[in-house]
């Protein structure tokens, strides 16, 4: 039950920082591309990565790993985005933001694998 808990905390934080984190950089941004999920997607990666390498006990993990970066990534809107950029005409928008955020954040996880590893010892 505490892992539950753990889990809960974390989405609570996460789901409405990623909310507000995509609201921020869209409205910056004015572009029908999706940065603001890309940004989230990526730091959630990120931090994901510094997570599993150091590595992170168990209620760290369900907490932070789980409940946090997965509130604050978002599969389910990248693939949202990406089919409604296709179908409104911007397909090139739509292969770029799959690109794009396979690619980086592959390379944010590896990152933060690697700080986790230097800071982990």
């Amino acid at each position: 039950m505490t892992g539950v808990l753990l889990v809960a905390g974390g989405a609570a934080v996460g789901a409405p920082l990623r909310y507000l984190t995509d609201r921020a950089v869209q409205s910056r941004t004015g572009s029908a591309f999706p940065f603001g999920t890309l940004v989230v997607n990526i730091a959630g990666s990120a931090i994901l990565g510094f997570l599993a390498a150091l590595p992170a006990g168990d209620g760290v993990m369900a907490a932070a790993g789980t409940g946090f970066c997965g509130a604050l990534t978002t599969y389910s809107t990248f693939g949202y985005e990406t089919l409604r950029l296709a179908e409104t005409g911007a397909r090139l928008l739509a292969v770029l933001n799959v690109a794009a955020s396979v690619a980086a954040g592959l390379a944010a996880g590896a990152c933060g694998m690697l700080l986790g590893r230097l800071v982990g010892g």
